[in-house]
């Protein structure tokens, strides 16, 4: 977790540029921690004001400066996580992580004018999968802050512990208890290629309105989710079963018009993208185990939606 700067007397203030530089990693940090672009880029915003607001003296103060920028981003997310439990019970319907599309074709909701930070970008890994941001919902906040730092980052338990507020054996036994909950709730692992086989698949199924066909490639337990923040329509409720998913999925395709389906990379995984006039309206995450789909994440939400691109 330490940064290294220009040696010199007193620890210079590194600069601008070592201070800027660290928002990649921060910004990667604070999305896995609360699974929103946007609240992470609050976050990081956030903990620069408060890097800028120390005096002079404060700064050269900071051994490492990246560190301090981490422990920050840290406790701001932890707070957040701790309060997010409240506002998730107010959410109309059902909450699902915010999707991430391929870095080449996002712009983040901050930019009207359709260009892409590099900084605000997510390293796409197994990490920020739809299935995985789905099982950290399930933890604690310390849990989740404990098993991130130190099992996605690296972050020595010394370190966390302070982020956390426990001891480092208190944070070691949060990381293996969160460690268990993602085994857990993981798949069999399938390969890419043919989970993007399976998903074409399902879409050529849907749009042909092949209810036969979707059960086939519906694991018989599997599970829909939709998420439309009450400002879309979206069922309030998930769908349980694949017979169910399939025909519910037939009517609602029924329902619709004017649609277009696109296979596109979500959270580094296949999946689908509905869009209406050129604008995307939903986007579909999926979780493939073996030749079956297990569940399907359908965000509707618009605000959820920015980083998407409309091309």
């Amino acid at each position: 977790m330490t940064t290294p700067f220009e040696p010199g007397a007193g620890r210079p203030d590194p600069g601008l540029s070592a201070i800027t530089s660290e928002r990649p990693r921060l910004i990667n940090v604070a999305y896995r921690l609360l699974s929103s672009l946007a609240d992470a880029e609050d976050v990081v915003q956030e903990t620069y004001a408060r890097w800028y607001a120390l005096s002079q003296r404060q700064k050269e103060e900071v051994e490492s400066p990246g560190a301090w920028l981490t422990k920050v981003t840290g406790r701001i997310c932890l707070d957040l996580l701790r309060s997010a439990r409240a506002r998730r019970e107010r959410y109309v319907g059902q909450w699902i992580p915010e999707p991430l599309p391929e870095p080449t074709e996002w712009v983040t909701g901050r930019r009207d004018d359709g260009t892409a930070d590099p900084a605000d970008r997510i390293t796409l890994d197994e990490s920020v999968s739809m299935a995985f941001l789905v099982v950290l919902e399930s933890m604690t906040p310390a849990e989740r802050v404990a098993f991130i730092l130190h099992d996605i980052f690296r972050y020595p338990f010394a370190e966390v512990a302070e982020i956390v507020g426990r001891t480092p054996e208190s944070c070691r036994k949060l990381a293996s208890s969160a460690r268990r909950r993602i085994h857990a709730f993981q798949s069999p692992a399938t390969p890419n290629t043919r989970k993007a086989e399976i998903v074409r698949e399902f879409k050529q199924a849907w749009e042909a309105k092949d209810i036969v066909a979707l059960v086939a490639l519906l694991d018989p337990d599997a599970t829909s989710i939709a998420d439309g923040g009450g400002l879309v329509g979206a069922l309030l409720h998930p769908i349980e079963g694949g017979a169910q998913i399939a025909r519910a999925w037939v009517d609602i395709l029924g329902q619709a018009s004017g649609l277009t389906f696109l296979e596109r990379t979500v959270n580094g995984q296949p999946g689908l993208v509905a869009q209406q006039d050129g604008i995307t309206i939903t986007v579909y995450a999926f979780d493939v185990a073996g030749d079956r789909i297990k569940r399907i994440w359908a965000v509707r939400n618009p605000e959820k939606l920015r980083p998407w691109t409309t091309s």
